[in-house]
């Protein structure tokens, strides 16, 4: 699942690159289809109000 929506790969953190999970979020919609996909997360605060600004337009 991790590389289907490509949430695996490559991270640099103090000038180091390293293989590892990359923060996103995928919204999935009850048909089972994606609805919307962050492909990553920038502020970890705001950003689950963005989602659940997503939910409610449902």
């Amino acid at each position: 699942m991790i590389e289907a929506y490509d949430a695996w790969g490559e991270k640099k953190n103090y000038g180091k690159t390293y293989m590892g999970i990359i923060r996103s979020t995928v919204l999935i919609g009850p048909d089972g289809n994606v609805v919307k996909h962050w492909a990553t997360v920038k502020k970890a605060e705001t950003h689950p109000l963005e989602v659940l600004e997503a939910l409610q337009a449902l």
